[in-house]
């Protein structure tokens, strides 16, 4: 009963356990795959020191600049609307 009520299941046979080496094959797949995914391709940088990953992408991204107002727009909106003088 106090399995049932604190979620603790038996180990299934079927579930694997994933290697570290598995588990980074697996992160760099998808990387290369959400890379290659992108119109423009990131420079990415590896610090020999630590290991770490960094991209360097440019400024705005294909979606993100779906999501800012054309540069037009965003100096109509700003300006107050005209008078029309009706009294």
């Amino acid at each position: 009963m106090l399995r049932f009520l604190f979620g603790m299941r038996p180990q299934s046979e079927d579930a694997a356990i994933e290697t570290q080496r598995e588990r980074l094959e697996r992160l760099i797949r998808e990387l290369n795959a959400a890379i290659a995914a992108l119109p423009e391709k990131p420079r990415l940088i590896i610090d020999p020191a630590t290991g770490e990953l960094e991209a360097d992408l440019p400024e705005t991204l294909p979606d993100e600049a779906l999501a800012l107002p054309a540069p037009g727009e965003a100096d109509a909106d700003d300006k107050p609307a005209p008078e029309t003088g009706a009294v």
